[in-house]
């Protein structure tokens, strides 16, 4: 069997990449707020007022993670728990205007951010990159949901 480095180095990159994802945002002004509550921002910018099982999902988070996250963000003013107007058991998670007022913000960070992962790599390298980094995430997952 071939030696692989694959998930090391994928674990390696989440850490580097946390360390400067968290100096680029503290350049910006936005030192209070995590990578995966900025992920959980980043959905909810998208698909504000949903669910936390959809959000969970978004995010890969899981529920007992995402929901201490939660606090933090309600605490810290940029999200909302509401009930959900149609089914009272939903609770529902929607950005408050703090959060919102933040949006393009935090996606100038983010651009930086792919700038720098991608720096040398071709449209094609990138989509083709991408498209293995998808394969993997979905035998991952398909591996969590046999468990």
């Amino acid at each position: 069997m071939q030696k692989t480095n694959g998930g090391f180095l994928i674990s390696k990159i989440k850490q580097v990449q946390g360390r400067v994802f968290a100096h680029i945002l503290a350049q910006h002004g936005i030192d209070q707020l995590n990578g995966a509550q900025g992920r959980i921002l980043h959905v909810l910018w998208n698909h504000d007022n949903i669910p936390i099982s959809d959000l969970a999902k978004s995010t890969g988070l899981a529920k007992t993670t995402l929901t201490s996250m939660l606090d933090r963000l309600a605490d810290t003013g940029y999200i909302q728990r509401q009930t959900d107007k149609k089914d009272r058991r939903k609770i529902n998670i929607r950005l408050t205007d703090r959060a919102v007022s933040m949006k393009n913000q935090y996606q100038t960070v983010s651009q930086q951010m792919s700038d720098i992962f991608y720096k040398g790599f071709s449209n094609r390298e990138i989509a083709e990159f991408e498209s293995y980094l998808d394969r993997i995430l979905t035998n991952l997952t398909r591996k969590e949901r046999e468990q």
